[in-house]
């Protein structure tokens, strides 16, 4: 077997309205609600499926728990710009930016938290990623 990349993930989240505004207004994402009523969050070729506390979609996790997470996001623009644009949004940086090692290098990035406590890093290569996006990245 060889696994070729990540389709999707899930979040478990107290409240799918907060969680839903929060990454389309903060982090662009694309909200969809599927024929079965599954609420999920759209970027790129990835999907974030969402399952609300105590009504989890089974299968499901062995202990689904909000605010567990620890998710990196890769950003097309430079770092500067995403904090720039988070300090508009009033959303509050946890950590950064800080130099960290990605799946194909070198990262530049900056931390912040969703309404559940998650962590999500927000991470920018310093270096053009071939297949990863079709242009240099700024830097």
């Amino acid at each position: 077997m060889q696994i070729e990349g990540l389709d999707h993930l899930v979040l478990t989240v107290r409240d799918l309205d907060r969680t839903v505004a929060f990454y389309t207004d903060v982090l662009g994402m694309r909200r969809e609600v599927g024929p079965t009523g599954r609420v999920s969050l759209h970027f790129g070729r990835q999907k974030i499926n969402l399952h609300l506390a105590a009504h989890e979609f089974q299968p499901c996790a062995a202990d689904p728990t909000p605010g567990s997470a620890d998710l990196c996001l890769l950003v097309g623009s430079s770092v500067a710009a995403v904090c720039r644009e988070l300090a508009g949004k009033d959303v509050p940086v946890v950590d950064g930016p800080v130099q960290r090692t990605g799946a194909a290098g070198p990262l530049l990035s900056v931390y912040i938290r969703d309404p559940d406590g998650n962590l999500i890093e927000l991470s920018h290569y310093q270096h053009h990623v071939p297949g990863l996006i079709d242009r240099p990245i700024s830097r």
